[in-house]
């Protein structure tokens, strides 16, 4: 096993090791990682806790998360949106969810190398990111939901969705490319920038738009700080435009010494959004603002190396009273994204923006 991801004066790899082994405890017998013990499960966080595994060391569980993903699987590419312990309770499907499984497998093998694990998961990889371009709209945006039985769609392009959409396209496209198959690395190259170019039109005046976004393609930013960073951790924004989106809204999110809010207008911080924007700032080089955030969250550790979703600091209360995975996960994401230490820590950081279409 490579290095142990660590911040030292922040992290050390002896308590990375704890918060990997917590979300291991977690992973029920299928191979599902739900939000917590009992909880539900969903194909996105299921992904992120996963990666988590993956550079922990915890390689069997991660690839046993991973099979989990194919035997859900429906035949036409997709998944539910949420199971419970084996039982699928919401059977609608959200392509932003479908797609992440991209993510997750090429992250795997960065880390292990693994060109069997790869071959594996090929299948599932290619089923589900063409099932994610029949969401695609004309304009290169992605619908955001259908119905899980008819799979007729809601039309609105998220902003969170699409850009975490965006990197899984990339991942998908360097999978293709291991893979030898020439005819997806042509389709989703295309998409992914169909999709590119979508971003970069939306983000082109930041300081002259409201929120940072001209109003158009996507739908405007909600009040959740994941459609403010998000264009730059999927990868949508980078450069001199993505520091003035970032600084942009930095006051109305980022609480010093705590993290940052959930929801710009109400006293809570989330360790997974904090150690999202982590990572999103580590892509641009403010290695030294990550780390504080990382920091800033040490108050949501729990003795036993699992990280409690969020803190509403006005009376100082966890909620919800839940230590989730995905928040143990992000949290390691990050740290292994600043300390540069397993094979998958430029998984965020080196999304391709610009794809030369075959």
């Amino acid at each position: 096993m490579a290095q142990l991801p660590e911040l030292p004066g922040v992290l050390s790899a002896d308590q990375v090791a704890a918060t990997g082994a917590a979300i291991a405890a977690m992973q029920e017998p299928s191979g599902a990682l739900p939000w917590f013990p009992g909880g539900k499960t969903d194909p996105w966080d299921h992904v992120e806790s996963a990666m988590a595994l993956s550079i922990t060391g915890h390689l069997d569980e991660a690839v046993a998360a991973y099979r989990w993903s194919a035997q859900t699987q429906r035949p036409d590419g997709a998944w539910p949106i949420e199971f419970q312990q084996g039982r699928v309770v919401d059977p609608n499907v959200d392509s932003n969810f479908c797609a992440y499984i991209a993510v997750g497998v090429w992250h795997h093998y960065l880390v292990t190398g693994d060109t069997d694990f790869l071959a594996e998961l090929w299948p599932t990889v290619r089923t589900g990111i063409d099932l994610v371009l029949r969401f695609a709209r004309d304009d290169g945006a992605f619908r955001w939901a259908a119905d899980g039985t008819s799979l007729e769609m809601f039309d609105e392009a998220l902003l969170t969705g699409n850009a975490s959409i965006l990197q899984s396209l990339d991942c998908a496209v360097r999978i293709a490319e291991v893979m030898s198959d020439a005819s997806a690395v042509s389709r989703w190259s295309a998409a992914q920038a169909k999709l590119g170019r979508a971003f970069a039109s939306a983000y082109s005046d930041v300081l002259g738009a409201p929120l940072g976004v001209r109003p158009g393609v996507f739908e405007p930013p909600s009040s959740h700080s994941m459609d403010w960073y998000y264009p730059v951790l999927g990868g949508g924004v980078r450069g001199e435009v993505a520091g003035e989106l970032i600084d942009l809204r930095w006051d109305e999110f980022v609480v010093p010494g705590k993290g940052i809010r959930c929801i710009d207008h109400r006293p809570w911080v989330t360790g997974a959004e904090t150690s999202e924007l982590a990572i999103a700032l580590e892509a641009l080089g403010r290695v030294d603002e990550a780390s504080t955030l990382v920091d800033d969250i040490g108050h949501l550790r729990d003795p036993d190396g699992s990280y409690w979703t969020g803190l509403v600091f006005a009376d100082g209360k966890r909620w919800p009273v839940e230590k989730s995975c995905w928040t143990s996960a992000a949290v390691l994401l990050a740290v292994d994204a600043i300390s540069r230490a397993t094979p998958g820590n430029g998984v965020f950081r080196d999304v391709r923006q610009s794809v030369v279409v075959p």
